[in-house]
């Protein structure tokens, strides 16, 4: 059975700019409600995607469509969008009730209702007691509420977010993008979120667009390209992945180095794999067993222990939970061992 019809459908999107290709043939859909994030390093095209999808920038070839109608040729202003820029695009001679008021006020909106929608997105987004306040004299988390109220409270169907965190500091950011997820789940406004954080984009997303140099590389749920990434590019930028080469049965034996290990995965073919192994999914052997290696590093991250272990296979990050006593002094002797849930092969190279 077919399942619901996207509510945002890009269709073969190109964008050039001059000699050079932003954007190279992008297909996309998007559900009512979903909240998707554009991941990918500086330069992949993630957010000329959402300024093409915006109307901001046009695209040289390709079809945007919104619950089935064709808005690649709108301009912004008649796409039904809020968007939320990194810079937050303040007004900073306005105070905070005059930046949210400003669409419904220039809209010429009766001044009951502004100041009803008013009080609402500032309730709504715990600043009830900061409408006096001016821009400059906000914390960052707070202006990025501003930003958020101002965004939403001309109801808009779909909400843009190009990288809005990125100016906050790391505990400031996590915080926020709790409170950015439970609002928009609480609104249920479909939301596309460019970012080049990855632990942001796991946490946050029902979908992650994996973009490499203008291209979507995979497109999946969190735990679909944590756990199975369809390349290395997805696996390397996607969380940390140790990738080393590897031999496999065909079975359920995978090589490593010398070292044979229990690991089946259905339509892998026998012969040489890479094998992409999670930090948290390789243990220190108590007895020295498994893959021989010698400790270069040693970091203690508060609730573990992480190690970079020197072994004939390469570099391996090891990521221990349960670090007891002091942690291993450099050069020490080690095993490895690998454990099945933070495995994947993938093709060699």
């Amino acid at each position: 059975m077919d399942g619901p019809a996207p509510y945002l459908r890009i269709d073969r999107l190109t964008k050039q700019f001059g000699a050079f290709t932003a954007l190279r043939d992008v297909s996309l859909e998007v559900q009512a409600g979903e909240f998707v994030c554009f991941l990918g390093p500086s330069g992949c095209g993630k957010t000329t995607l959402l300024r093409c999808i915006a109307g901001l920038d046009v695209q040289t070839r390709g079809r945007i469509e919104q619950a089935g109608r064709d808005i690649s040729a709108l301009p912004p202003t008649e796409r039904d969008f809020g968007i939320v820029f990194q810079s937050y695009a303040l007004f900073p001679n306005l105070t905070v009730w005059k930046n949210v008021a400003y669409g419904l006020t220039t809209r010429r909106r009766a001044r009951a209702e502004v100041d009803r929608r008013v009080r609402e997105l500032l309730a709504l987004v715990g600043l009830s007691d900061q409408g006096d306040k001016f821009p400059a004299q906000l914390s960052g988390g707070q202006q990025q509420r501003v930003a958020l109220a101002r965004a939403i409270v001309m109801e808009p169907e779909v909400l843009l977010f190009d990288e809005p965190l990125s100016n906050l500091d790391a505990k400031l950011r996590k915080r926020v993008r709790g409170e950015l997820r439970h609002l928009q789940r609480r609104l249920g406004i479909t939301s596309l979120y460019v970012t080049h954080d990855q632990a942001e984009a796991l946490a946050m997303s029902d979908t992650i667009v994996v973009m490499n140099h203008g291209r979507v590389e995979q497109v999946g749920t969190p735990v679909e390209l944590y756990r199975r990434p369809a390349s290395r590019f997805v696996a390397d930028f996607v969380g940390e992945a140790n990738l080393l080469p590897a031999t496999y049965d065909g079975d359920r034996v995978v090589r490593v180095a010398g070292h044979a290990f229990a690991y089946a995965q259905p339509g892998v073919p026998a012969g040489p794999v890479t094998l992409m192994a999670r930090p948290e999914a390789v243990r220190l052997h108590p007895d020295g067993g498994g893959l021989k290696g010698r400790v270069t590093n040693a970091f203690y991250v508060g609730a573990a222990a992480e190690y970079a272990v020197e072994t004939d296979a390469g570099l391996v990050t090891v990521l221990d939970p349960d670090p007891r006593g002091e942690l291993l002094a450099e050069a020490s002797p080690v095993g490895l061992v690998f454990l099945e849930h933070g495995l994947y092969l993938l093709p060699p190279g």
